[in-house]
């Protein structure tokens, strides 16, 4: 599993995902969907968001099939940069078809 956090064009967004990258075909054919078609994302360490979630991350983890599958923790852009410094974000991944 990863958590990510996806910057699109209306802000930034926290995901959990079994998919093995965050470029990978049904991951963004999912969050095209959802109107999010082009993006920069980076990984941040599942224990670390599990820490800093409590709770809320185990209610929205145990709705995240270990088949490849996307949720949403966090779509408050303001809460997300306040639980992450960038220091402690991956290398981004940009995106764009």
């Amino acid at each position: 599993m990863k958590a990510s956090v996806v910057f699109t064009g209306t802000g930034p967004i926290l995901i959990l995902t079994s998919y093995e990258t965050l470029t990978n075909p049904d991951l963004v054919d999912k969050l095209a969907s959802k109107g999010i078609k082009k993006y920069i994302a980076v990984e941040i360490p599942v224990d670390m968001v599990k820490s800093k979630y409590g709770s809320r991350f185990d209610v929205v983890l145990e709705d995240l099939h270990q088949t490849d599958d996307l949720r949403v923790l966090d779509y408050n852009g303001y809460n997300i940069f306040q639980n992450f410094s960038f220091k402690e974000m991956g290398q981004p991944i940009y995106y764009e078809p």
